[in-house]
């Protein structure tokens, strides 16, 4: 049995803009899904982030400035049991499904570190693996399909359900739907083993970050940096790059 047709816990997250570095996290949704797709646990948070919410972000997930300070958590707290549900889902040897993780997983990395919070890495002892991500694996196997390939996209693509996008639960659920069918559909990929599926997929982010980064040069940007690291974005380094470059985490959003 391929890991697409056993337990799989999904994440996500709705934030308040796309830069790991400095946005802030406001919803996030961790769901286990059984074998057959049925929900075995849903985590669900709101938080109250500390800064405004941008209106451009509020008008993607619902969730304004008004709305969060008065009935979100303490942006500490939240993060504190956001990061302690997702290590015991990896400690257990779970393979995690986050769509365009290296946002998802920095982000939080970087919050965790805002409020003096241990990161997930450093609970684990390592790096978060196995993760699995649609976005990855879909260009991985599938890397000249024009279009988009946000999670919409690929809902609409792989026939998986898409109830509320944006909302953190829906999109989670609708994450891991979209993996599954990509093992369905790739015997390949479906009969590799989660932690051997991490490592293909660590080597094809950053291939795909590659070609992501000569198009942006080709196209009248000699200085674009992609960020190649998967699924999380060291914190010097990022950090580093931010000061003096515009980098890109993604060809995909982040306040999703």
């Amino acid at each position: 049995m391929g890991w697409h047709q056993g337990l799989l816990v999904s994440f996500d997250l709705e934030t308040t803009g796309t830069d790991v570095e400095h946005d802030r996290i406001v919803t996030a949704a961790l769901i286990r899904l059984e074998a057959d797709g049925r929900e075995a646990l849903r985590e669900t948070w709101l938080l109250d982030p500390g800064v405004p919410v941008p209106e451009e972000a509020a008008a993607i997930h619902g969730m304004t400035t008004a709305h969060v300070r008065e009935h979100g958590r303490a942006a500490a707290d939240g993060i504190e049991e956001i990061t302690q549900s997702l290590a015991g889902a990896l400690e257990a040897g779970i393979p995690l499904v986050v769509m365009n993780a290296r946002y998802d997983l920095s982000l939080l990395d970087r919050e965790c570190r805002r409020y003096g919070l241990r990161t997930l890495a450093e609970r684990l002892g390592r790096r978060p693996a196995p993760v699995i991500d649609p976005l990855v694996l879909d260009k991985h196997v599938d890397p000249y399909r024009k279009g988009k390939r946000t999670l919409q996209a690929l809902c609409l693509h792989y026939g998986v359900p898409l109830e509320a996008a944006h909302e953190a639960g829906a999109d989670a659920v609708a994450a891991a739907g979209v993996a599954r069918r990509i093992g369905e559909r790739h015997p390949a990929v479906a009969g590799t083993a989660p932690a051997a599926l991490h490592a293909l997929q660590e080597k094809a982010a950053a291939e795909q970050a590659a070609s992501f980064q000569r198009y942006l040069r080709r196209s009248g940007d000699p200085a674009a940096i992609v960020e190649a690291a998967w699924p999380l974005i060291p914190y010097q380094q990022s950090r580093e790059r931010a000061e003096d470059l515009p980098v890109q985490a993604s060809s995909s959003g982040g306040a999703s």
